[in-house]
C-alpha cells in the first residue's frame, strides 16, 4: 500500500520494527508513551517514567512515512512493558510485531521465560500471542492488570 493511500482497517500498515535504546530514541519513545499512557489512559507521569528505561532494550514501530507509531521495552528481568501503539494505527498488527520483536530479543539473550503485566482489557491479545495468566487481578496506576508469562522455546 503506498504511503499516500488512506489507511484501511482490514489491511495492516507496513511498519519497520527498530531495536533501539532510550538514549538513542528518547524523544520518540517518550512521545508515544505520553500520548497513550498519560493522555489517553491518565497514568500519572510519576508512574510512567522510571530508571528502567535506561537499562531496557526498546523497540520502535516506524510507519512508511518514517513516523514512530508504537513501542515496547524488554527489561533485563525478562519483563515486557510499555507496549503502546498510537490510536489511529491500532488494529493493524503493529502491537503483535512489537511483541514478536521483544520476544525474539529475549530468546536471543537466552531468557527461558518472559512476563508482563497486561491490562485486563488486553489480556486476550496476549493470550493469542501464547501468554498464560498467572494470579489474580491487581491495580497498577489504577488500571486493572493480570500478570502473564510465556515460556520461550529455542
Amino acid at each position: 500500500m503506498p504511503a499516500s493511500s488512506p489507511l484501511s482497517s482490514n489491511q495492516p500498515m507496513p511498519v519497520t520494527i527498530q531495536r533501539t535504546s532510550w538514549a538513542e530514541h528518547e524523544a520518540a519513545l517518550r512521545s508515544i508513551r505520553e500520548t497513550v499512557f498519560i493522555h489517553e489512559q491518565h497514568v500519572p507521569e510519576i508512574l510512567e517514567w522510571d530508571e528502567q528505561d535506561a537499562e531496557a532494550v526498546h523497540f520502535l514501530a516506524i510507519g512508511p512515512d518514517h513516523t514512530p507509531v508504537g513501542c515496547i521495552r524488554l527489561l533485563p528481568t525478562g519483563q515486557l512493558s510499555r507496549l503502546a501503539v498510537l490510536e489511529r494505527f491500532r488494529n493493524q498488527d503493529i502491537g503483535s510485531a512489537l511483541l514478536t520483536a521483544a520476544e525474539n530479543e529475549a530468546r536471543q539473550k537466552g531468557m527461558k521465560e518472559i512476563f508482563l503485566h497486561a491490562q485486563t482489557q488486553a489480556a486476550h491479545f496476549y493470550e493469542n500471542a501464547g501468554f498464560t495468566v498467572s494470579g489474580g487481578i491487581f491495580l497498577e496506576a489504577d488500571i486493572p492488570h493480570r500478570q502473564m508469562f510465556k515460556e520461550l522455546q529455542r
